[in-house]
């Protein structure tokens, strides 16, 4: 499949040393900064290597979208031809299928279904450097699978960040898998530091500060007057976005505001990924340059693994929101938080992935300084009820002896254990049946102030539903995974 491809983007030169090591080990770290070309180059190779199917696991459904179309567009296909995906409701494959990328929860869906992965010959983890929970969890369940029921699949884990130590170590058991790396495409971008005037009260549980969205909106207007491109602007919410495009409604004649976050339907992200048109018919029955210049406000999501057209400058509010819990009241919630240095690297990156670009930080420099290195792991901060479930539903309540990258806090479990209450079954309380057993009856304590049911609940074996209930009595529904909804 890869000979196909003609583009040569700075991951290809080392493609034949990561086949190599994959051949060697069975598992490998692919290091390569954003714009090398790892997630559509990588795959393919592997492809050629294997006679089975290549999954490869993206941690969010506008990427896995987008890189089944980049793969596909390099082969001269269509989607669902070579290259597919299927993320939750919306799947394109084919019988021609080798390569299929898919979410990681989908991924750790169907390792609950069946961990042996039928005609699946390699599992490919992208962006495992950002450490979400169904990315910890793909990795786990991916590892323990491998180790006992299929030591042929070929596991890839590929990050953008050279701190590739605790995934080499996770992959390789004994031995540390082999680390192949890449060298950056990065085009240079240059760092311009535009910090609000006045005072912005710092970020939480409340609404951002209406100043500082007064001050981005105004940055974008001096980054469209003072550079050439498209512009991507990173802010940390869906509120944010329609606050900063209603602040930016009078340039709608000149420029295309497009918004970009997880609560899109696919076609609406999918438009803003779209390159913009560099000709245009005109009046007369010719052509001309296209007049208006695109802004696309987006979350986090734009971060990695996807390739916004025609982005020259990107505006950072220096925020992110990102999940919390609450172990006194047992809740979680969502918060805002300065980004980490790390996270402004991969926005600034944006700017450069196709030519020299330009950032605008809504911070100082010094401020800047102070930023925390890297962003947490979900494991670390998130309410881990639903994260407790899978680990019950694999059979290792505590996690105790998966290939996590980080143990979960004690404290972020206490209350899972006291959520999962089976009945019948002769464990200690806060254990489930294993997944040879028959199912028993499960039911889940709601925390104060919520009301049950806390989540539905799907059954090994497949289809079987007598026994398993929610707390109002609704059978569940079928598959190996617990779950909550």
């Amino acid at each position: 499949m890869l000979s196909d491809v003609t583009l040569d983007l700075p991951v290809r030169p080392v493609l034949p040393a990561l086949i190599a090591a994959l051949d060697a080990a069975g598992a490998g770290v692919l290091v390569a900064p954003p714009g090398t070309g790892k997630t559509t180059l990588a795959p393919l190779a592997v492809a050629d290597r294997v006679t089975g199917r290549v999954v490869i696991a993206q941690p969010r459904r506008v990427a896995a979208r987008a890189a089944a179309r980049r793969m596909a567009e390099l082969l001269g296909e269509r989607v669902g031809d070579r290259v597919g995906y299927a993320v939750r409701g919306e799947r394109r494959i084919g019988p021609n299928t080798r390569v299929e990328v898919v979410t990681t929860g989908l991924l750790v869906r169907r390792l609950h279904h069946d961990p042996e992965l039928p005609g699946t010959d390699a599992v490919l983890l992208d962006e495992c450097h950002e450490r979400h929970l169904d990315a910890d969890l793909a990795l786990a369940f991916t590892v323990e699978a491998r180790a006992t029921l299929r030591p042929d699949l070929l596991l890839l884990a590929m990050s953008a960040t050279p701190d590739t130590d605790r995934f080499a170590a996770l992959l390789g058991g004994p031995t540390p898998a082999p680390v192949v790396r890449a060298e950056s495409a990065l085009h240079p971008v240059q760092r311009i530091w535009a910090p609000p005037a006045r005072r912005i009260a710092p970020p939480g549980a409340g609404p951002v500060d209406r100043g500082l969205l007064d001050h981005v909106a105004a940055t974008v207007r001096r980054a469209l007057r003072e550079r050439d491109g498209d512009v991507l602007v990173f802010l940390p919410g869906a509120g944010e976005i329609a606050a900063v495009a209603s602040r930016l409604a009078d340039l709608r004649d000149s420029v295309e505001l497009l918004p970009l976050h997880g609560r899109q339907r696919g076609a609406e992200q999918d438009a803003a990924l779209r390159p913009r048109p560099l000709r245009i018919a005109d009046a007369t029955g010719g052509t001309a340059a296209a007049g208006r210049r695109r802004v696309v406000l987006a979350t986090a999501l734009a971060e990695t693994s996807l390739t916004v057209p025609g982005v020259r400058v990107v505006v950072d509010a220096g925020l992110s929101r990102v999940p919390r819990t609450d172990l006194a009241r047992g809740l979680g919630a969502l918060v805002t938080v300065p980004v980490s240095r790390a996270a402004a690297t991969q926005r600034a990156g944006r700017a450069g992935r196709e030519a020299p670009g330009y950032v605008y930080r809504c911070w100082s420099a010094a401020t800047h300084e102070r930023l925390p290195a890297r962003p947490e792991p979900e494991i670390a901060t998130a309410d881990l009820t639903g994260f407790a479930l899978e680990l019950a539903a694999w059979g290792q309540p505590d996690g105790v002896g998966l290939a996590l990258p980080d143990p979960p806090p004690a404290a972020a479990m206490a209350r899972p254990r006291g959520v999962i209450r089976p009945a019948g079954a002769p464990r200690r309380p806060g254990d489930v049946p294993a997944p040879s057993w028959k199912p028993a009856e499960l039911w889940l304590s709601a925390p104060r102030g919520v009301p049950a049911p806390v989540g539905l609940l799907t059954t090994w074996p497949p289809g079987c539903w007598s026994g398993w209930r929610t707390p109002n009595g609704w059978p569940a529904c079928g598959g190996r995974a617990v779950r909550r909804t």
